[in-house]
């Protein structure tokens, strides 16, 4: 299974397998980080430009892939955990602790090098199962009594926020 580098588990053995489209790719098929990062890597910006810019993992006679594209990022924006099927509930202005956090599925393979940026979302509950123990991202999990107990609590004030009071009762000025 891929590790981070303390040594925890990231709960997968392909992290391939839980990324979507590159976030540099356009509707177009063209590869955004060649334009608009080409001081980055001249060497890739300038090979794009001379494919008009076409993504190659996109093009069916090319045989790259994802891994195979030395700027490939692709970043969850589900706001769902992947393993419990928790969704994100936020209350505006409110600093509450997130019950979704950004898990990365690849790290620095060695020691220098970051591989791709891959991240997906796990509620609190599994993401602390999946560094803590031997959890996998592709187990089949419930919700966590914990997680659902903050969430319902989260929905109720939401609900109370829906009814009308006005601000004399809200804070106390019946005068």
């Amino acid at each position: 299974m891929e590790k981070t580098p303390q040594g925890t588990s990231v709960g997968v053995d392909d992290p391939y397998e839980f990324a979507g489209v590159c976030d540099h790719l356009t509707g177009e098929g063209k590869c955004r980080y060649a334009f608009d990062h080409y001081e980055h890597d001249p060497e890739f910006a300038r090979e794009r430009a001379d494919e008009d810019y076409e993504c190659p993992v996109v093009d069916p006679e090319s045989d790259w892939s994802w891994a195979d594209c030395p700027h490939f990022r692709s970043r969850n924006r589900d706001r769902e955990c992947v393993r419990c099927g928790l969704e994100e509930k936020r209350i505006a202005h409110d600093d509450e602790r997130p019950l979704l956090e950004e898990h990365h599925l690849s790290y620095a393979r060695d020691g220098e090098t970051l591989s791709h940026e891959i991240t997906i979302y796990l509620c609190r509950w599994c993401h602390a199962k999946v560094h803590n123990s031997w959890a996998r991202i592709t187990d089949d999990a419930g919700l966590d009594p914990a997680a659902i107990a903050a969430l319902e609590e989260r929905r109720s004030r939401e609900q109370s926020e829906l009814g009308f009071e006005s601000a004399a009762e809200r804070y106390g000025d019946d005068e």
